[in-house]
């Protein structure tokens, strides 16, 4: 019996060895053959990567669902007083009455873009039409070719969007030509947020378009005489001197609530009062090199389009102090300071602080 067993047991020995053998053979040939087609399968999944990932997606998601599905009976079971706590927000709504906070809707004015059309009531006159829209009577008239105050009931009138012209671009005009032409500054034409360039480095136009000149005249029709520039004094807490000597070469309008300086000597630029600079920035777009300080009252200032700048952030500086010079960096068209006047982070109207 003992001879039996121990013949038995040696025969499943060597059947397992056989098995062992024949299974190792097969491996052995099966990562032969892998090893030598590795990689066209690896240049393949490397040719499309990327081809199943919106299968792969779809089929995460659905695993996603269905575990949530089946998941959802046990925790309701797990929390049986979840629901009977919730309020709908519906019913939070409904229960508020907004009469006792005095809410009222405001409608902001939003800024025009581009010419509209207003058709002529009963007792309009050119000024009060100009007057409605806040731009110039000869603008009105440049936009419609009229030569006369007289209107009609009915009659069509296209209103710029501000005072000046709407020029329809010519084949080989620039910023600068247009300028020219219409008795401006082309930094006005940059400076208006609704014209477009076919490149904002060198502001090129393309024939066709349509161009904003704010403040453009016609030829024939004098000049606005400039208004001259206020003395440079100093001036208590919320006053500022002015930043560089210059010409002002646009004024404060709606879209653009600052004071542009122009100097081709490129001057220095100083603090036009005591405080810290919170902002240094060299922009190849913007405000461009530009520096802001905070004043500590509520008040900040910023320096635009400047060529150098002498100052870092969290420096402290003195009314009067330089911290750069003026320059054409970032959306400019000629040497010039732009400098504004913020309260509370809003930029208003600068002429009124300036003494």
């Amino acid at each position: 019996m003992r001879k039996w067993l121990a013949t038995v047991f040696d025969d499943i020995r060597l059947w397992s060895r056989g098995w062992y053998l024949y299974a190792e053979k097969k491996l052995r040939r099966f990562g032969v053959a892998f090893e030598s087609q590795k990689s066209l399968l690896v240049d393949f999944l490397m040719a499309r990567r990327g081809s199943y990932q919106r299968p792969f997606l779809h089929f995460s998601l659905g695993i996603i669902f269905v575990v949530g599905v089946m998941s959802a009976p046990l925790l309701t079971s797990s929390q049986p007083n979840a629901a009977s706590e919730f309020t709908p927000p519906s019913a939070v709504l409904t229960s508020l009455d907004f009469s006792e906070y005095g809410i009222q809707t405001q409608i902001s004015e939003k800024p025009r873009d581009q010419v509209i059309t207003y058709a002529v009531q009963q007792g309009d006159t050119l000024s009060g039409v100009a007057e409605k829209f806040g731009i110039s009577v000869d603008s009105v008239k440049w936009a419609n070719d009229i030569n006369r105050d007289a209107l009609k009931v009915g009659q069509e009138l296209k209103i710029p969007p501000v005072t000046g012209i709407i020029h329809k671009v010519r084949e080989g005009e620039t910023v600068y030509s247009i300028a020219k032409k219409y008795k401006t500054d082309a930094q006005k034409i940059v400076n208006f947020p609704f014209n477009d360039f076919t490149d904002l480095d060198t502001f090129a136009l393309s024939a066709g378009q349509t161009l904003v000149v704010p403040d453009g005249t016609i030829a024939d029709v004098p000049s606005p005489v400039a208004q001259a520039r206020p003395p440079v004094t100093t001036g208590g807490t919320g006053q500022f001197q002015w930043p560089t000597n210059g010409s002002v070469s646009q004024y404060p309008i709606w879209y653009h609530m600052a004071v542009d300086i122009a100097n081709n000597s490129a001057p220095p630029v100083v603090a036009a009062d005591s405080g810290t600079v919170v902002v240094v920035q060299y922009l190849r777009y913007g405000y461009g090199f530009h520096v802001i300080i905070d004043h500590g009252n509520g008040f900040q200032t910023l320096y635009g389009h400047m060529s150098e700048i002498y100052v870092d952030p969290g420096d402290g500086v003195k009314r009067g102090q330089m911290i750069g010079k003026m320059g054409s960096t970032g959306r400019s068209t000629g040497t010039h300071l732009h400098f504004e006047v913020r309260k509370g982070g809003s930029a208003i109207n600068p002429l009124g602080y300036l003494k």
